[in-house]
């Protein structure tokens, strides 16, 4: 009987390694995709990430970037990544909000003093607090890594150095009721618009500007529709975020779980010096076309946005306490 137990017993540990063996040794082709164009900061990032993740298995685990939204905008994408039809994505905040509402405290204007703040903040335990929930919420996604979305600020047809000059301009803002507040509040008239109408809009007068970073004002091409000044307001400063289908993350050993989170850690940073030499490059270009970059005194639209930050920050208060303790 003993003999019996312990045959069934090493079969059972046979078996088990059998299947180790079989899920360790599993070769698979990660689709990845991206709302950005080829060349993309985010995008060279997570095609390094796929180039170190090959390199690591020897081939056992490849990835294939789909990069200027050729799989879906956003909603589609979330939604693949979410049944593992696609198995690695950036995205924006907004759309994984619903399901871990602590990652909107990101959406907040002026909630960041700077770039550097930021990176401190999701370089930090906030950043991986945060990772966590979103990993731990019902999306069914897997939070690698936090991408670099720069600083958000104004281009318009007329010049704007204060809130009092954006009295009556229409401002294209994601579509968010915070987001178009906060646009109210600064002065202006926000109108919630999808980012693919914008271009049009610009040109026949339906808004008369928008807000944005520079690498996104130059590849969208909106410079060319009249939008000649950039005015440095700075008033959103929000990261991305770099996600994992739970479905695929679930067949991979906990050792490829490891080896991914280690990359996609990786890829943050990386895609942090991709970033920096872009809004550079990109900053130049706009200059060389003819757009005038106006600095501004910051603290008129922080002190114009705070009924916002108390509107919606109710909920955020101990985290904002923390986020601005942050050194």
């Amino acid at each position: 009987m003993t003999f019996r137990r312990n045959f069934i017993a090493a079969a059972v540990a046979a078996v088990a390694l059998s299947a180790s063996f079989t899920a360790s040794a599993q070769s698979m082709v990660l689709k990845a995709t991206d709302t950005h164009p080829a060349g993309y900061p985010t995008v060279v990032a997570v095609e390094n990430m796929g180039k170190k993740l090959e390199a690591a298995t020897s081939g056992r685990i490849k990835m294939q970037m789909f990069p200027g939204a050729v799989l879906g905008q956003e909603k589609e994408v979330v939604e693949q990544t979410q049944i593992g039809a696609i198995q690695i994505a950036r995205i924006s905040l907004g759309v994984v909000g619903p399901v871990a509402p602590d990652v909107d405290v990101f959406n907040m204007p002026f909630v960041f003093r700077d770039i550097a703040h930021m990176r401190k903040v999701i370089d930090g335990p906030i950043g991986d607090e945060l990772l966590g929930k979103v990993s731990a919420s019902p999306a069914r996604l897997i939070a690698l890594g936090w991408m670099d979305g720069g600083a958000r600020s104004l281009y318009t047809k007329k010049l704007v150095k204060t809130p009092a000059d954006l009295k009556g301009v229409k401002v294209r803002m994601m579509g968010n009721p915070l987001f178009v507040d906060t646009m109210n509040a600064m002065g202006g008239n926000g109108i919630s618009m999808a980012y693919g109408e914008v271009f049009s809009a610009l040109q026949t007068g339906v808004i008369d500007g928008a807000e944005n970073n520079p690498p996104s004002m130059f590849t969208s091409n909106h410079y060319t529709t009249g939008t000649k000044y950039y005015a440095q307001t700075n008033h959103l400063i929000i990261p991305e975020i770099l996600v994992m289908s739970k479905v695929t993350w679930d067949k991979l050993t906990p050792a490829d779980q490891a080896l991914v989170k280690k990359l996609g850690r990786e890829a943050q940073l990386d895609q942090r010096v991709l970033w920096d030499k872009s809004v550079e490059e990109y900053s130049a270009k706009l200059k060389a076309a003819g757009v005038e970059f106006v600095a501004v005194d910051q603290k008129l639209f922080y002190d114009a946005t705070a009924p916002v930050r108390a509107k919606y920050g109710v909920r955020f208060a101990d985290l904002m306490k923390r986020i601005d303790a942050t050194k």
